[in-house]
C-alpha cells in the first residue's frame, strides 16, 4: 500500500511540475499544410503532457522569426522549438537563447551554429536521393531534368538538393537544364515553372523539394498541356499532393511524417527538462544458436 502511495505522489509531482513547463514553439510558416501538421502534432503532445505551448508563426521572415524568439527569452519559457525560416539567419536567435540559459531544440531544419540539444528530421538527403533515383528509373536514364529549390539558406533545401543532384549524376544521360528557387512557395513555383517552360519546352521530369512547390509546378505544366509528358516528384506527402498522386497528377511525392515530428519534438523537450537529459532508444536483437 506504502508503494502505491510513493507511486502516486511521483506521478502526481512529476504532472504538476510539467504544468509549470512552458515551451516555445517557432514555425517557419503555417501558410504551408504541412507545418500546420507539425504544430498539430506539438500541441497534442503538449495537452497530453500537461505543458503550455506558445505558438508563433514566423511567416517566413527571418526577422520576425529572431523578434519572436527573443520575446520567448523575454518571457523565460523553459525550452523554444525552433523550425528555422533559415539555417544561417536562425543562428544569432539560437545563441541569444544559449546566453539566457534556455535550451534549444530544432525540428525538421537544422541552425548553422548556437548550441542546441537535440535535432528532430527526416533524412533530407535521402530523400532526395530517393527522389533522384525514381526519377532516373522512369526516365531509363536518359532525359531533361529541372529542379525547384526550397528557401535558400535552410538545410532541408541544400539536403535535399543534395541528395537528387547526387542520384542523377550517375547517369550521363540525364541533364539538369533548369535549377531555380521557388521559396517552398505554390505561387512561386507555378510562376517559376511557366519561365523555365518557356526557356526550356523539352523537359522530362521535374523534382520538387517540396509539395507546395510542386503543385505550382504541375498547375503551369497543365496550362502548357504538358501534363501527360513531364515527370514530377514532390516531397512531404501533403493531402494535397497525395490527392494528386492517386489523380495521376503528380508522379510521387516523399512521404515525411510533420505530425510525428512535431509530437517527437515537445516529448523530447519534456524529457530534457525533466531529467536533463535525452533518451535515444535503440531496437534490441536477439541472438540465438542456429
Amino acid at each position: 500500500m506504502k508503494k502505491i502511495l510513493l507511486i502516486a505522489v511521483l506521478v502526481i509531482s512529476v504532472f504538476a511540475l510539467a504544468a509549470n513547463y512552458r515551451i516555445g514553439l517557432s514555425l517557419s510558416t503555417l501558410n504551408n499544410p504541412f507545418f500546420v501538421t507539425l504544430r498539430d502534432g506539438a500541441q497534442d503532445m503538449a495537452n497530453k503532457l500537461g505543458v503550455e505551448l506558445i505558438v508563433a508563426d514566423a511567416q517566413d521572415n527571418p526577422a520576425k522569426q529572431l523578434s519572436d524568439i527573443e520575446d520567448f527569452i523575454q518571457q523565460r519559457l523553459n525550452l523554444i522549438i525552433i523550425n528555422p525560416t533559415d539555417s544561417d539567419a536562425i543562428v544569432t536567435a539560437v545563441e541569444e537563447a544559449n546566453d539566457a540559459f534556455i535550451p534549444v531544440i530544432t525540428v525538421d531544419r537544422a541552425s548553422n551554429g548556437g548550441l542546441v540539444v537535440c535535432h528532430i528530421a527526416s533524412d533530407n538527403v535521402a530523400g532526395g536521393r530517393m527522389a533522384g533515383e525514381l526519377v532516373a528509373s522512369l526516365l531509363k536514364g536518359e532525359g531533361n531534368v529541372v529542379e525547384l529549390e526550397g528557401i535558400v539558406g535552410t538545410s532541408a533545401a541544400r539536403d535535399r538538393g543534395a541528395g537528387f543532384e547526387e542520384a542523377i549524376a550517375n547517369y550521363p544521360g540525364i541533364k539538369l537544364v533548369a535549377k531555380q528557387t521557388a521559396n517552398f512557395n505554390r505561387a512561386e513555383g507555378l510562376t517559376v515553372m511557366e519561365n523555365i517552360l518557356e526557356a526550356h519546352p523539352d523537359i522530362d521530369a521535374v523534382f520538387a523539394q517540396n509539395d507546395e512547390m510542386a503543385l505550382g509546378a504541375i498547375e503551369a505544366i497543365k496550362s502548357a498541356g504538358l501534363l501527360d509528358k513531364i515527370i514530377v516528384v514532390g516531397f512531404d506527402a501533403i493531402d494535397d499532393a497525395v490527392a494528386a498522386v492517386q489523380k495521376g497528377e503528380m508522379t510521387a511525392t516523399i512521404a515525411q511524417q510533420p505530425y510525428k515530428m512535431g509530437e517527437l519534438a515537445v516529448q523530447k523537450a519534456f524529457e530534457y527538462l525533466s531529467t536533463q537529459t535525452i533518451y535515444i532508444p535503440v531496437d534490441l536483437k536477439l541472438v540465438m544458436q542456429e
